[in-house]
């Protein structure tokens, strides 16, 4: 049977020939629409990893003959989500004079910038380390991906031997060598002494593939990673039980994700004394697998293989102390956990010194990317969510891999100073000295009350733009559901939450911890207005607005301060109060009481956390219509009843009554609250910031 014609089972061959020939031969688009089916499968290749390309036959600007052009993923892209402007155009003809001023292995970093010096498209992104190991093979199609059964292959003991079992033949075998133009070199002699074959594996690193049409490399690349897979799978379980069995038994789901929202805060405050980090939790059955196994203290020492693993993840993971069931609060878990935080930096530092050359670039943040607690599940932290959820799916690939590497012979890691020489490669520092500047609220985590629409949801807006990790709340759930959708996954989620029920409270912040580690910014804008003359104001009125503002407050804030003291950090609550608390109005008393309560809890805060480095403010709105729920249903009827003009009239009368002659805007309420958040008001603290358009009686004395 053809590859054309297999069947593959462990693998979806999902190509649909009407979208290709939507393409009408576009040989760059098809490259990309075979990228992004391959990237969506992470077992096949993971986040950011591999690269793809194609050549075609362009006209040469210059002299308008026909020239072979190839179409490469650029320095880092993501072939999941591939587009024409991550794609670097190289003359093929100059990639191949560059092979004439070659000096060697000692000078492989230099080759990197003659690549800019081949550039045909000159749109193109940044030229990546892999551009010649697809410019030197003879093909039009090429992929080179890290699937994880191909992977486990090349990371296994026997693994030359195996790849000949499984393949016949068909596909070749290269050693671990670190990318770069010596390996394409190597890639092409490969070709050149083994005609006929179908691909080549590179021993710790992934596979190379391809195709005379962009079809054909796709179903190539397939059938060599079910061929693998289904070699394993075969084995699994045959010479011992997989990661030799389970050692414990993993909690039930509900303990596990209560017992992660515990600790994950103490977490995420020792794994940011570098720097701050975001954090990210799962309890994968792939993670639970080998995290309980009787393996899990002999493989995870040994650190990854592939080089884009350890890249995210560090070489080594940190195996918690203690048992799953451990009281989180105690003081030993806090001790036991200092201790091997410092046992684990140490191990790094030992790790930089004993491998780092004379220019190696300074030590890293020594703290771990990836923790696990047997019994519960896996912890990444990073400089911001995706990073941290990408690392995470790279440890995943990495169990993948130890686990088919020890189900056919004996996995092998990476040797340390070959992954110390990729992890402080001049060129990947570069690369990271590329990288665009933090936004102003990057590595920062907010909880928002009544987030789903009017000033919430507009705070929400505006710290997830200024790059922060939100995470809203409120009592309409389909509200917070439309508001998060517009989203991507690691930028905002959302809980139900009811400030009033303290379970309510407890459960989103669970939720809250689990999706980010923690917040170190409390915004309060629950809320809910209600306009009566006093004698019309029922018991009712009055309770709900003191439970809503006052109380649900006060719980909230509870709760995170103890998060934010857990986490070591300084933080910021910021709570939206209004104009009312500090000016009389007429059918006002129950919603103004409650207001002038929450300004005035806010300093008794300020005054009480200022030593933990917790700042407490408060915003103050006046007559913000546009956009604001409390102006939905009565209270809008119950104002300009009070000033004697109809609903339509409000805004301009409003407007009219201040000093500046402005409209309020949700958008004001939220620029109000960035301003106390970003690091310029780093030093006020007990502060109330009026945003009412100038109202003099309003003015803080």
């Amino acid at each position: 049977m053809s590859t054309l014609e297999k069947s593959f089972y462990h693998v979806k061959d999902l190509w649909d020939k009407e979208k290709e020939a939507e393409f009408d031969g576009d040989e760059v688009a098809l490259l990309l629409y075979r990228s992004n089916l391959l990237g969506s499968d992470l077992r096949i290749t993971n986040y950011g990893g591999g690269n793809t390309s194609c050549k075609t036959i362009e006209k040469n600007p210059v002299n308008k003959e026909d020239t072979q052009v190839m179409w490469v993923k650029g320095s880092g892209g993501d072939i999941g989500t591939l587009t024409r402007s991550g794609l670097a155009g190289l003359y093929v003809d100059r990639l191949h004079d560059l092979k004439k001023i070659y000096r060697g292995l000692a000078f492989e970093d230099e080759m990197v910038d003659l690549f800019n010096h081949c550039i045909f498209d000159l749109n193109s992104r940044a030229p990546s380390i892999d551009t010649p190991l697809h410019a030197f093979l003879p093909y039009r199609h090429i992929d080179h991906l890290h699937p994880d059964a191909v992977i486990a292959i090349a990371a296994a003991k026997d693994g030359e031997q195996i790849t000949q079992e499984i393949y016949q033949g068909k596909v070749a075998w290269i050693p671990w060598q670190r990318p770069g133009f010596d390996l394409a070199l190597k890639l092409e002699k490969c070709i050149e002494e083994n005609p006929g074959i179908e691909g080549i594996v590179l021993g710790g690193h992934g596979l190379f593939t391809w195709g005379d049409t962009a079809y054909e490399c796709y179903l190539n690349s397939l059938d060599k990673i079910d061929s693998a897979a289904e070699y394993l799978e075969r084995n699994y379980g045959k010479k011992r039980p997989v990661f030799g069995g389970a050692k414990i038994e993993a909690l039930p789901r509900e303990k596990r994700l209560a017992q992660a929202a515990k600790l994950i805060p103490l977490l995420r405050g020792l794994c940011s004394g570098y720097s701050k980090m975001i954090g990210h939790f799962t309890d994968d059955e792939r993670v639970l697998e080998f995290i309980n196994s009787h393996d899990l203290e002999r493989l995870a020492p040994l650190g990854t293989s592939c080089p884009d693993h350890f890249l995210r993840t560090k070489i080594r993971p940190l195996v918690l102390p203690f048992d799953a069931s451990t009281h989180v609060e105690s003081e030993d878990v806090g001790e036991a956990l200092q201790l091997a935080y410092e046992e684990y930096r140490a191990y790094y530092q030992r790790y930089y010194e004993t491998h780092k050359h004379s220019n190696s670039p300074a030590i890293r943040d020594p703290n771990p990317v990836i923790l696990l607690w047997p019994g519960v599940g896996m912890f990444s932290f990073a400089k911001n969510k995706q990073t941290a959820r990408v690392a995470s799916e790279f440890y995943i690939n990495a169990i993948n891999v130890m686990k088919g590497a020890e189900a056919v012979s004996e996995y092998v890691s990476l040797p340390l100073q070959e992954a110390f020489d990729i992890e402080y490669w001049l060129l990947e520092e570069a690369k990271l000295q590329r990288m665009p500047a933090e936004k102003p609220l990057s590595r920062r985590n907010v909880i928002i009350t009544g987030g789903s629409g009017g000033i919430g949801k507009a705070i929400a807006d505006k710290f997830s733009r200024e790059g922060a990790c939100v995470f809203v709340t409120d009592i309409d759930e389909a509200a917070l559901e439309a508001f998060a959708s517009a989203y991507g996954k690691d930028s905002v989620s959302y809980a139900v939450m009811d400030v009033t029920d303290k379970a309510s409270v407890e459960s989103a912040y669970e939720k809250a911890n689990l999706f980010f580690g923690g917040a170190d910014i409390i915004v309060n804008c629950a809320g809910l207005a209600i306009s009566k003359p006093m004698l019309e104001t029922t018991d009712r009125d009055w309770d709900i607005l003191q439970n809503v503002i006052v109380k649900g407050q006060f719980d909230v804030t509870k709760k995170g301060v103890g998060y934010i003291r857990d986490m070591g950090f300084e933080g910021d609550v910021v709570n939206i109060a209004s104009k009312n608390g500090l000016v009389s109005g007429p059918n006002n008393v129950a919603y103004g009481t409650a207001k002038a309560a929450q300004i005035h809890m806010s300093r008794l805060m300020a005054a009480e956390f200022g030593p933990d480095k917790i700042r407490v403010n408060v915003v103050n709105p006046d007559a913000v219509i546009s956009g604001s729920k409390i102006w939905e249903g009565d209270w809008a009827d119950g104002r300009a009843k009070a000033h004697g003009i109809t609903p339509g009239e409000l805004p301009k009368h409003y407007a009219k009554r201040t000093l500046l002659n402005e409209i309020i805007e949700v958008e004001d309420i939220a620029n109000a609250t960035f301003a106390f958040v970003s690091g310029l008001l780093s030093k006020s603290t007990g502060n109330i910031l009026n945003v009412d358009g100038g109202i003099a009686p309003a003015f803080p004395r």
